[in-house]
């Protein structure tokens, strides 16, 4: 086999035509080739080329929190067109990355599609499909009959709506790939790339696959070279044949501020004594209440926000081993990180590629999906995805779409309400001594990430916990079946919502041991919190 040149940075961005269309294997800060997309910006500022490209991102390159990923190619006359599942997101009150302003500024076409749909639209650019052809999006912001995914006016319609065999579809055209940035943590002297200090192989398989296929290069990025046929077969994530160049970054980060966890990469089984419990308040009561959804022995998906709260409620209750989370990087098993770390899990049991792990998300073949929102509406939509003035706080649709697509059972978690409030537990009940004066119930969502008419119609079950309320999106419209103890339900619930909510006839009040500090005595083998 060929041995395969080790070239620099800069010399890896030389590389790199106008015109290009350039695929990126990243998750923010985890897997991010940032040494590579760094260089290409450094050149595009230097000489002023290349231009005019368009990149893929399955999921975000980059973060805001020191790896810039695609804030490296924001810049005017650089990029033409972006499609991404996901962008860098953080706090509202830090400085939005430049490629939000970019977009904003409608200086380059952007569009945010679902991240397994991305990965997807990949392999069918490797094996000339024309597209994918799937049920995920429909009747959701990326539905041409909606927004189409698209976040600007200056963003042409890219998804289509098909008709075949009867049903409805959307269609999304592959895209063929010029240029793979893929990374790794090692490469033999032949591009052989192993993976074993990545908290997960993400999508760079089928990104080399894509470019390999339409006659395009491959750059990979990695911390060190071996010896040529000294890496373990069984290994190699990556074979040569599919790599052209390789670039060396002994600096790489594992992800966001974490240099290297061997724990997170499944090299060694870290005792989850070092997880403390979260610290009471609020957000554990919702993420108590929400984990008494869950029943023993279920495969459980995990989202961000106050969801991510759960497993940590459940290791305190010590029944953390009764269910098996899956998160969309590709862990399967183990105990999903929540900050910097979140989308890697603490001694997983398998680490998939992201794109295998979208196709059994988006099968709807696990048992409950634990997601957070930002707004929900009168048809219980749901919206994770925009909120205009500060976009940066959402990362976008990212795997949403994949995953709530034929999900079984869906819980949604968060606050009834947003802005400055003073919210407090006292004596075992809740005081709500001033509201938050933004409302997250509301008549409409600004963007409709989550169906609830589809959901509905295809008699899914869907729960949504809130620090004063738990409801159930019912064919007669979403319905109100508990209230916090202290709280009132005309006063607090039904007239703080922008949309007439029902109140159950069966209406109780929530479990008290929620709103104690000491654990709750959870038993996931009572079969959860159904009705």
């Amino acid at each position: 086999m060929t041995r395969k040149p080790v070239i620099s940075p800069a010399e890896a961005a030389a590389l790199v035509p106008d015109g290009a269309v350039v695929s990126v294997s990243s998750s923010s800060g985890l897997g991010c080739p940032d040494a590579v997309l760094r260089a290409l910006g450094e050149r595009f500022g230097a000489t002023g080329a290349p231009r005019g490209l368009t990149t893929l991102h399955p999921i975000a390159a980059g973060d805001m929190y020191g790896i810039k990923g695609i804030d490296h190619l924001a810049q005017p006359g650089l990029l033409d067109r972006v499609f991404a599942g996901s962008y860098p997101s953080g706090p509202s009150s830090a400085e939005p990355p430049l490629i939000r302003k970019l977009i904003e500024a409608g200086e380059v076409q952007a569009y945010n599609l679902p991240s397994g749909v991305l990965f997807q639209m990949h392999r069918s650019a490797a094996t000339g499909q024309p597209g994918v052809l799937t049920t995920v999006g429909l009747d959701t912001f990326v539905d041409p009959r909606r927004e189409g995914g698209r976040m600007n006016a200056a963003t042409p319609q890219f998804v289509r709506v098909e008709q075949f065999d009867g049903r409805e579809w959307l269609f999304y055209p592959a895209i063929g790939v010029d240029v793979a940035i893929i990374r790794a943590t090692t490469a033999d002297e032949h591009g052989n790339l192993t993976m074993e200090d990545e908290g997960s192989p993400l999508g760079a398989l089928d990104q080399a696959l894509a470019a390999r296929a339409h006659g395009g290069l491959v750059i990979a990025q990695v911390k060190r070279i071996a010896e040529a046929g000294t890496l373990p077969a069984q290994q190699v994530r990556v074979p040569g044949v599919l790599v052209d160049r390789i670039v060396v970054d002994t600096e790489q980060m594992q992800t966001t501020q974490t240099p290297f966890d061997p724990a997170l990469a499944g090299a060694l089984r870290r005792p989850l004594t070092e997880v403390g419990p979260a610290a009471f308040g609020l957000e554990k009561v919702i993420a108590r209440r929400a984990a008494m959804e869950l029943v023993r022995d279920a495969v459980v998906n995990l989202g961000f926000g106050i969801s991510a709260l759960v497993p940590r409620v459940l290791l305190e209750e010590g029944c953390h081993t009764d269910v098996t989370w899956v998160i969309e990087q590709g862990a399967v098993g183990g105990f999903p990180l929540t900050g910097f770390a979140f989308g890697c899990a603490l001694n997983p049991e398998a680490i998939l590629a992201s794109a295998d792990q979208f196709t059994y998300l988006q099968s709807g073949a696990f048992d409950t999906s634990m997601l957070s929102f930002l707004e929900i509406d009168a048809e219980g939509n749901v919206n994770v995805s925009a909120l205009p003035g500060r976009s940066h706080i959402t990362a976008g649709v990212g795997g949403f779409a994949d995953i709530t697509a034929n999900a079984r059972h869906l819980v949604f978690s968060g606050y009834f309400t947003a802005g400055r409030s003073d919210l407090a537990i006292e004596d075992g009940a809740l005081r709500i001594r001033r509201d938050g004066a933004a409302a997250k119930f509301v008549d409409a969502v600004q963007q409709v990430t989550f169906s609830g008419r589809r959901a509905l119609a295809e008699g899914r079950r869907i729960t949504v916990v809130t620090e004063r309320c738990v409801m159930r999106l019912l064919p007669e419209g979403l319905t109100v079946t508990e209230i916090a103890p202290g709280a009132d339900v005309q006063r607090d619930v039904v007239e703080r919502a922008g949309f007439p909510l029902r109140v159950s006839d069966r209406l109780t009040v929530m479990d008290a041991r929620l709103f104690r500090p000491e654990p709750i005595a959870l038993d996931l083998a009572a079969g959860g919190h159904h009705e």
